[in-house]
């Protein structure tokens, strides 16, 4: 059965059971024994507004289904032009059909406990030099072009920039609802062609950088044993060593069963620097966990697309062709200015759907 068709037949069954539990909220909120001021009444009505959204979708989808049948019919072999009509009708619809069924499984497919998290999203140079550097600058402006877009909030954590207009590193923290749950495919290895601004031949450079998006962790998640770190204080420091600040305010954690180090040098409250490393270090921790369980069962799902291993190059921009290539999924788009631009939705919403297909019979929940 084809892989669309098995996506449909799932909704389907899943759909009544969302119907009947619509009825039933449906009949808790009229019920006068709930009380319209507490706080379980709010979920109530929150859940009933998801549903019935869902269930809009739903109908949606079946007028569609209708409308594709009743032009179906129309098929007639004795005009072919109208027939061309009707066949570009039919795919047009298909094609809404399609991306209606895209939705409803976003809402039906069981949920990662982290889709919700704010983000921190980490870029770093790679190779390249200071090419590699000034694509960071190009891609962080990227990503906070999208952020302003879906008005998310962003603060910068930690940069380290290299006085040419690029990072060797920076990360932020994103915040807004399912950050994490739109940025997690965005992780791995983002490979730049261009023609660099230092090179007077003309030739293309290739530069890689990575970047890792990692889901915020809580303090009841991640607990930091105080024995378990060593803190340094600093001066910071700029490009070429030059002075930022003449008192020891730069932060950095080692944590010492991982080995993994943070440091932030940004603000000029050492306490506020201790914060924004702490929020970084318990992320990388949270992932370190996160990875583990993966590594777990890595054995029965080795191929599992959108794993986030940042070794993998996921991505090409060239900028001589305005051609975007993510090579996970071989999706191509000569829209290179407008991606840059932010508008990455075209990219991420394929990859998230290409998740969504590669594991859906790893799910347990399907009939």
């Amino acid at each position: 059965m084809p892989i669309q068709e098995t996506y449909e037949k799932y909704i389907l069954g899943k759909i009544v059971h969302i119907q009947k539990r619509y009825e039933y909220i449906k009949e808790l909120i009229n019920h006068d024994s709930i009380d319209c001021n507490t706080n379980k009444y709010k979920c109530i009505r929150k859940e009933c507004s998801s549903l019935e959204e869902l269930l809009k979708m739903y109908n949606e989808y079946v007028h569609l289904c209708v409308n594709i049948k009743s032009t179906e019919s129309l098929i007639t072999t004795n005009d072919k032009t109208l027939n061309d009509l009707i066949i570009t009708e039919i795919a047009l619809l298909n094609e809404s059909k399609d991306k209606i069924v895209n939705k409803l499984l976003e809402y039906i497919l069981p949920k990662d406990n982290f889709d919700k998290r704010n983000a921190i999203l980490e870029i770093r140079a790679g190779t390249g030099g200071d090419e590699a550097a000034i694509f960071v600058a190009n891609l962080f402006r990227m990503y906070m072009r999208y952020s302003e877009k879906r008005n998310w909030k962003n603060d910068i954590l930690s940069s380290s920039s290299t006085g040419r207009g690029g990072f060797k590193e920076i990360i932020t923290l994103i915040e807004g609802n399912n950050a994490y749950s739109k940025l997690r495919y965005e992780s791995g290895v983002h490979r730049v062609q261009r023609v660099p601004t230092t090179e007077t031949q003309g030739r293309i450079h290739t530069s890689a950088i990575t970047v890792a998006v990692l889901p915020e962790a809580s303090d009841i998640e991640i607990i930091i044993d105080d024995k378990e770190i060593v803190i340094d204080v600093f001066r910071s420091s700029g490009p070429g060593g030059q002075s930022v600040n003449t008192t020891d305010s730069a932060v950095r954690i080692t944590h010492r069963p991982t080995g993994i180090v943070v440091t932030c040098q940004d603000e000029k409250s050492q306490h506020k620097n201790k914060s924004k490393a702490m929020k970084v270090l318990k992320a990388r921790l949270l992932e370190y966990e996160k990875k583990k369980q993966h590594d777990n069962i890595a054995g029965t799902r080795k191929n599992m697309i959108g794993s986030g291993d940042r070794s993998e190059r996921i991505r090409t921009y060239n900028f001589p062709q305005g051609r975007v290539t993510d090579h996970r999924i071989g999706l191509t788009l000569y829209k290179l200015t407008e991606i840059i631009d932010g508008e990455i939705d075209q990219i991420i919403d394929p990859i998230r759907m290409h998740y969504l297909s590669e594991n859906f019979f790893n799910v347990d929940h399907l009939l």
